[in-house]
């Protein structure tokens, strides 16, 4: 689990409530019932309205991603590719279709059950390449959603503040309760920029680049599988898979992968 998210939206309320608190502010003044029933309610429902039914179903199982999504390292899916090529070198492509079994990746899983069925390698490089572009727009559909509702919240949070002052504007008889009603009327407002850049467009972000990692998973499994097909030597495999993950997620030592005496 990369707790990114939870660490980010944490340290945010936590500074908006140090800031509070250093004024000399009543942090419960924000957390008034109307204003928060509207900006939220209305953003989920607008959110809802510029989508289908299928794009919320999918945004709604992707939202514990968000939080509780794991990150893949490139070292566990390049040792799988080399101990792939092993087992292929050793014992021939057919020997995959048993491999496959043991494996719950369901890209990797068909993959090899491909390659042991005879697929022709530029067939099975279209395949994986549909295959992961598919996979990319269907999590890139959750995360739009979310960045839409981060575009509505800050102006469903000033027509909150509008309605609210309207009210205000029928009670001037009353000059003593207008500083407290104008305060919050613009609770709506906060509410509606706080939301959007405290959780709707930081879960957009978190959806996109774990997507996007998710994407880089499956293009270097695809690279290594169509080298396994191909005939690859492990160790060479390897060096290839490492040379095409970033600088950035490549660890100062990685690990060379372990090979069998027959390989």
């Amino acid at each position: 689990m990369d707790p990114a998210t939870i660490i980010g939206i944490l340290i945010a309320f936590g500074a908006l409530l140090a800031m509070m608190i250093m004024e000399g502010a009543d942090p419960s003044s924000i957390l008034l019932p109307a204003p928060m029933i509207l900006v939220f309610g209305a953003t989920i429902a607008v959110g809802i309205a510029s989508a289908t039914i299928k794009d919320v179903v999918l945004a709604v199982k992707a939202l514990p991603s968000a939080f509780l999504g794991k990150v893949a390292k490139p070292q566990v899916v390049i040792d799988q590719m080399v101990e792939i090529a092993e087992i292929a070198r050793r014992e021939g492509l057919l020997r995959l279709e048993q491999e496959a079994d043991t494996i719950d990746d369901p890209f990797v899983k068909n993959a090899l059950q491909n390659i042991a069925d005879g697929m022709d390698a530029e067939e099975l490089a279209v395949l994986l390449e549909d295959k992961i572009s598919t996979y990319e727009r269907s999590k890139k559909t959750a995360s739009k959603f979310y960045a839409s509702m981060g575009g509505y919240a800050p102006t469903i949070g000033i027509i909150g503040t509008v309605v609210s002052l309207t009210h205000v504007l029928e009670n001037l008889s009353n000059p003593d309760e207008l500083g407290h009603m104008i305060a919050a009327a613009f609770v709506a407002t906060l509410w509606g920029v706080l939301s959007a850049n405290f959780m709707w467009l930081p879960i957009a972000g978190r959806l996109s680049r774990l997507a996007e990692l998710d994407v880089q998973r499956m293009t270097l499994a695809m690279e290594g599988l169509l080298a396994v097909q191909a005939g690859s030597q492990p160790r060479v495999l390897g060096e290839r898979l490492w040379a095409l993950v970033p600088d950035a997620d490549v660890p100062k030592s990685p690990k060379a992968p372990k090979l069998s005496k027959a390989a």
